[in-house]
């Protein structure tokens, strides 16, 4: 009887998207945005539809990203949309009393910040939270065994940090999380437009080009088609069109991608000499929506002359492993729940 009354969700709280597990299926896929109207503080909407509206607002709609640097910045923004993607799981959730939650958090967090997505879960009546590493949930989602005695290097590249993190015997020995990842590389595109072409482009068209000519490399072996980007001439204040091609793009990232780069070898650094000896063995996984970019594989295979394989489904990889987590609490010592807080 007990089973009747229980909804257990596996949350992928990300800066850029949230994802949501409800028994093994991924059943909300949204953007991490809220659509606020000033004039009452009520939430207009959230996710997709918050999403349109981004940076088409006028005075009384303001759109606001809850999560900064893969933490929760907007406590009240945070809580009414984790509110909304529950409530799109339907009519269901009335019936139910006791709701169980393991929520994702990255591994450079602090205590004040953990505190936060209890406290965030609290308020959307959570009965029982869990908090797991993203980095941990990565390696569950790509299907490594994490509680063997062999380390495995994963590389998490999301939308607000990018976690690297050395696992063996279900911990993590050591890792680096910084905060250069998704967002920095559009805000890279956006100076760069501004820099070389006088355009000036928003948030969402610097997606776009991401998507659709990002590269880490200047070379490719199948490269992308121009993409013809619409913005406001700087000079005249009239709308325009540029042309942009991947390789200067691959440009504008060159700098951040170094940072990234810069962190595996830190954390290589930092691996102990057994442990280094199976990531010589294993290489390298890169999991995240920045392991989708153009290249990025090749590049840190030739800065670390390691075999780095890119995940099959990476933008779900973290909340796989999150789902994972959800249906095995009692085995995994690993995750964080609010008594060890």
């Amino acid at each position: 009887m007990f089973s009747l009354f229980k909804q257990e969700l596996a949350i992928d709280l990300g800066t850029a998207n949230t994802l949501i597990i409800q028994d093994g299926k991924v059943v909300v896929d949204e953007p991490s945005i809220v659509a606020i109207d000033r004039r009452t503080g009520q939430t207009i909407a959230v996710g997709k539809r918050a999403m349109m509206m981004h940076e088409k607002t006028h005075e009384n709609v303001k759109t606001v990203r809850p999560l900064k640097d893969g933490v929760i910045a907007d406590f009240q923004a945070a809580e009414s949309m984790i509110k909304g993607f529950i409530n799109m799981l339907g009519t269901r959730r009335r019936f139910f009393t006791h709701l169980k939650m393991v929520v994702c958090i990255p591994s450079g967090i602090t205590e004040v910040e953990k505190r936060a997505v209890f406290e965030s879960a609290d308020h959307v009546d959570s009965k029982e939270t869990y908090l797991i590493h993203e980095p941990m949930a990565a390696a569950l989602g790509i299907g490594l065994d994490v509680e063997e005695p062999v380390g495995h290097m994963v590389i998490d590249i999301g939308g607000g940090t990018t976690e690297i993190a050395v696992i063996a015997l279900s911990g993590i020995v050591c890792d680096q999380s910084i905060r250069i990842a998704g967002d920095e590389l559009t805000s890279d595109i956006i100076n760069y437009m501004k820099r070389e072409h006088n355009l000036l482009i928003g948030e969402r068209t610097a997606e776009q080009i991401k998507i659709h000519v990002g590269s880490a490399l200047p070379k490719l072996d199948n490269p992308p088609e121009d993409f013809p980007v619409n913005g406001r001439d700087m000079m005249t204040g009239i709308p325009k069109q540029t042309v942009v091609s991947y390789s200067e793009i691959a440009h504008a990232l060159d700098k951040s991608i170094a940072k990234i780069e810069d962190a595996i070898l830190k954390a290589l650094e930092q691996t102990p000499p057994e442990l280094a000896s199976d990531i010589y063995r294993t290489g390298l996984y890169l999991t995240g929506g920045g392991a989708l970019l153009r290249g990025l594989d090749k590049r840190i295979g030739a800065k670390t002359k390691l075999p780095v394989h890119v995940a099959e489904d990476p933008l779900r990889a973290v909340v796989r492993g999150t789902g994972i987590a959800l249906k095995n609490t009692e085995r995994f010592t690993f995750l964080i729940d609010r008594r060890s807080v």
